[in-house]
């Protein structure tokens, strides 16, 4: 992929859904990161680049839900690339958390955090 990424991605397998308009497709979550995910393209979606998606998941052993709307930013036959244009407060506090856990670098993930709301010129 590309080594431009400023953002950390861990190995994240889980069960996740993608809603678009009215419709839902089930995917699963490969990796995550503070900017966005890579998911599985799910079956029968036909989804263009720059399509704006919700995508959704449980955390493991828990009933708590994250959702971010993402634009897709690379397709390929096998996998879709969402990149996050909106996260809520509590779903951002639980994503910065599994990352830090799977990171065990707390600080490089406040700079990543911190560059997330700190506008490049």
């Amino acid at each position: 992929m590309d080594d431009r990424r400023k953002f950390s991605r861990i190995l994240f397998a889980a069960s996740a859904h993608i809603e678009q308009t009215e419709q839902t497709w089930r995917t699963k979550i490969l990796d995550l990161s503070l900017n966005g995910a890579l998911v599985e393209l799910p079956s029968g979606y036909t989804g263009q680049l720059n399509t704006i998606v919700t995508l959704a998941f449980v955390l493991p052993d828990s009933d708590i839900e994250l959702q971010m709307q993402a634009a897709i930013v690379h397709k390929t036959p096998e996998h879709l690339g969402l990149k996050c244009v909106h996260i809520d407060v509590e779903s951002i506090s639980h994503l910065r958390r599994i990352i830090e856990l799977n990171m065990g670098d707390a600080e490089l993930l406040d700079r990543e955090l911190n560059s997330l709301v700190t506008p490049t010129p």
